[in-house]
This record gives structure tokens, C-alpha cells and sequence, in this order.
């Protein structure tokens, strides 16, 4: 191999070891307790991580979750004649859980992705739905991008121009050998309708 191919070998490598070094810093950050660092430069980790790198470490809590939440959305599609036309609703979470079901090494988008990016929205948005600083926006905008990247900008014969979610939440009922009596009727909570464009998909698509 010549110099200059194991120069820029050398460099390709020392710029990954540098990217992923980086990348363990900050989360570790983010997940230890309060310190100087983290007091210092809180925003700079917190403007890193969120949404895509957001750590969630429920799976060992002590109070597992009782409940089963699903994200549905449906889309408002601009038909070729001139009409218009709104999709019934889609169960987005359905969708990958049968991705993951028989899937001995499901994706971390499989598994994750969705779910996180509404609890992120819950948390960053009030009881009515209004969002709470910057981070309500973000959370708003993570949500139309993963949903557009779920219909595609074209569905039923039109172009999707505006989309709508909601969320169904089922309480878990309890076991047959307990006394506990449980209401397990879906509760549903719906967002309003979102404009989306081009900037709500990677690439973009011309309208």
C-alpha cells in the first residue's frame, strides 16, 4: 500500500476512533448523576442526545408499565381531480410489532424508535397538547418525519398534505388468578392535524 493510501487510512481511522469516542462521552453523560460536567455543559449533551440518542432506562424500574399505548396516524391526501380525501386510521406501533415478531435480531428503530419518539412528545407537550419550549417543537417534527417516512408522500392516488396522530391507550387487564378488577377500555388521545412539506421527509420530494 502506498504512503498516501496508509495516510489517509490513518486519518479515516483516527477521525472514527475521535466520532465515537465523542459519542460515549456524551452519553455517558447524559445517564451519570449531576456533576460539574454535566452542570457546565447540560444543554450542549441534552442538544446531542435528544431525540435520536435519548436513553431510557424503564426497563429496570421497579414499577414496570401497566398500560399498552399505540400510535396510529392517519393522512389528508390531495386526490389528481381536485378533491381531497382522509385515510382511515393507521396502527403504526402494529406495524412494528410484526416486524419484530419472529425476528430473532430486531432493529433498534424496530424496537424503539416509535415509542420513544412519543414519549418524548408527551413530555414536551402540556394536557392540552400545546408544546413546552423548543424541545415540544422538536418533538412534533420528530413525530411528522417518522409518520412521513411511514406513508410516503404519495397514498391512495394523492399526495399527503396534511397528517393527523393519536394515541390508544389500553390499560393491561389483570391476571385470571387475581381479584383486581381493571377497566380496559382503550383511551384515545388525538393530536390536530399537521401541514407537512418537504422538510418533514429526508430528500424532500417535489409537490
Amino acid at each position: 500500500m502506498s504512503l498516501p493510501a496508509r495516510m489517509i487510512m490513518a486519518v479515516s481511522v483516527a477521525a472514527v476512533a475521535v466520532a465515537v469516542a465523542v459519542h460515549l462521552v456524551m452519553v455517558f453523560l447524559h445517564v451519570a448523576p449531576s456533576n460539574t460536567m454535566t452542570k457546565k455543559h447540560g444543554q450542549g449533551v441534552d442538544d446531542y442526545i435528544y431525540p435520536e440518542f435519548e436513553q431510557n432506562w424503564k426497563l429496570f424500574a421497579p414499577n414496570p408499565l401497566q398500560q399498552n399505548i399505540a400510535v396510529h396516524a392517519r393522512a389528508k391526501v390531495a386526490k389528481p381531480d381536485g378533491g381531497t380525501e382522509t385515510t382511515g386510521w393507521v396502527n403504526l406501533s402494529a406495524m412494528d410489532g410484526e416486524d419484530i415478531d419472529h425476528n430473532v435480531a430486531p432493529s433498534h428503530i424496530q424496537q424503539n424508535e416509535l415509542r420513544r419518539a412519543w414519549e418524548f412528545y408527551n413530555g414536551s407537550h402540556d394536557d392540552k397538547g400545546k408544546p413546552v419550549g423548543l424541545r415540544g417543537d422538536l418533538s412534533e417534527t420528530y413525530i411528522k418525519r417518522i409518520v412521513m417516512l411511514r406513508f410516503g408522500t404519495e397514498l391512495n392516488g394523492g399526495t399527503v398534505e396534511r397528517i393527523q396522530v393519536r394515541s390508544a391507550t389500553t390499560p393491561v387487564a389483570p391476571p385470571p388468578w387475581s381479584d383486581e378488577k381493571a377497566d380496559t377500555k382503550t383511551d384515545y388521545r388525538v393530536q390536530p392535524w399537521w401541514q407537512v412539506g418537504s422538510a418533514d421527509i429526508p430528500g424532500g420530494w417535489e409537490k
